[in-house]
């Protein structure tokens, strides 16, 4: 009898623990912007990459149609609170919504007078005393502050994708492990004084994917072909309908291919190279 208690609490003590484990881990996959996590002991090959996606190119328009643009769905879920934005794909430190709008807005000085019209005595127009003399003493109005615009959805067409491609052993396939997904300002676009591409905040992937489903009437990949079947933004990264093409691949120096090969057309070389090499590795391991 002793031994039969003895057993069941062992196994007892070993249904919990398992069960533990099993939590942890779903936590630990769950913090790194997963949505559907491989456990580590299914994972036979696993490279992280990073995705450039240019929300203007033909095959991802229907993600960028008119008043459904993902970058409008993405920043309204923000100021409503329905949506947690973080500083960088590291996934450690977050964003107000609040910063959120400041990284997605510009400062645009209005025409105002010059020093040289200032110093000559001239003053500011406000329209209120157009043509009355000024008035002895008086001193040069001082330059109108600068203003502060939001960049239009539309605007915001660029976006930076981070997945883990697992090959998982026990499915016998290749795996596309989205995990963020980053908003950028493009480094072309003329308010962008920068002239290169500036984060406005990066999402997990799980967390948008519940923002996408709970908002259908918005997050919608529009089918240009059949107004019947337009597809929930969820499903069209479930189902990879978009184009991207590969901007850097995980390696000791955490550094871009373009970094890497020393300029951005041998980036691009690289990047189509980078996907072939991937595509050849899944191949040999069916072949085996």
């Amino acid at each position: 009898m002793n031994k039969f208690l003895s057993f069941t609490a062992l196994a007892a003590g070993l249904t919990l623990s398992v069960a533990a484990s099993a939590q942890e881990q779903a936590t630990t996959a769950s913090s790194n912007g997963s949505y559907r996590p491989i456990p580590n002991s299914d994972i036979l090959f696993r490279k992280t990459i990073w995705r450039a996606i240019d929300l203007r190119e033909k095959q991802n328009k229907p993600m960028f149609a008119e008043g459904k643009e993902i970058s409008r769905v993405i920043l309204d879920a923000v100021k409503r609170g329905e949506l947690q934005a973080y500083r960088n794909d590291s996934l450690t430190t977050t964003f107000s919504a609040a910063e959120v709008a400041a990284n997605s807005s510009y400062v645009e000085a209005s025409a105002g007078l010059s020093q040289e019209e200032i110093d000559a005595g001239f003053t500011q127009d406000t329209g209120d005393d157009w043509g009355a003399p000024k008035k002895k003493g008086s001193k040069p109005a001082a330059p109108a502050a600068p203003s502060s615009f939001g960049f239009r959805p539309k605007d915001l067409y660029q976006m930076e994708l981070k997945e883990d491609m697992i090959f998982d052993k026990k499915r016998s396939r290749m795996y596309h492990d989205i995990k963020t997904i980053t908003l950028l300002v493009p480094s072309t676009l003329g308010a962008n004084q920068s002239g290169i591409e500036k984060p406005i905040a990066t999402f997990k992937y799980s967390d948008l994917v519940r923002v996408f489903r709970a908002n259908p009437d918005k997050a919608i990949w529009f089918n240009p072909q059949n107004d019947a079947q337009h597809k929930n933004l969820a499903d069209a990264f479930e189902l990879w309908l978009f184009n991207s093409y590969i901007v850097k691949v995980s390696n000791p120096n955490d550094a871009r291919l373009d970094e890497v090969y020393g300029g951005q057309q041998q980036g691009i070389l690289a990047s189509q190279q980078a996907a072939a090499d991937l595509i050849e590795y899944e191949y040999n391991l069916w072949s085996f």
